[in-house]
């Protein structure tokens, strides 16, 4: 899925916590946001290996839920961590991690740490960029948009017109791309 299809899914998350609690709002936004791309910055090492956690991040969400003590911190930490095991569990609903997954070259979408081995992709979200991650994308920034003001209604905004512009280009960029970067 794309990096804003995770951003959302961890925005939308939190959105019913920030109705209840606006002053946490901000707090609990930055942990999804950041929750949500964090376990991308793996791209340079072992894509979907270095730093998904797709069931001992659920330990970890869990935990970090019950412990939070309302304060701008602990909201922030919460959010994070549970924006980072949404993302990692989620892209197994996806395809693999390679340049063009809509070949279906890998029978791989994320590591499972605990077992020791790859799961398989789903491929309910054909290929990251795909018509249906955009749509996704686009209805997982509703509550988003709803509860978050300012600020993060701007990034909200901003990240559904480039949602739409990646998922118009996305087939093309593989062309585009030098063959180092697969």
């Amino acid at each position: 899925m794309m990096a804003t299809t995770h951003v959302f899914a961890g925005l939308a998350a939190v959105a019913p916590v920030a109705y209840l609690l606006p002053e946490l709002a901000t707090p609990l936004a930055v942990g999804a946001i950041l929750g949500g791309l964090a376990p991308d910055f793996d791209l340079v090492f072992d894509h979907r290996r270095t730093f998904h956690f797709p069931v001992a991040g659920a330990a970890v969400a869990v935990l970090s839920v019950a412990v939070a003590v309302p304060g701008s911190l602990t909201a922030a930490l919460a959010a994070f961590a549970v924006a980072a095991w949404l993302h990692a569990v989620s892209d197994a609903a996806g395809s693999g991690p390679e340049m063009d997954p809509w070949n279906h070259r890998h029978d791989r979408a994320v590591y499972d740490h605990v077992r020791g081995r790859w799961l398989r992709p789903r491929r309910w979200i054909r290929y990251d960029g795909a018509p249906e991650d955009a749509a996704l994308a686009t209805i997982l920034a509703i509550p988003a948009l709803a509860v978050f003001d300012g600020p993060i209604t701007v990034i909200v905004l901003v990240g559904v017109v480039l949602s739409i512009v990646y998922a118009l280009l996305r087939r093309r960029l593989v062309a585009w791309l030098p063959d180092w970067l697969e």
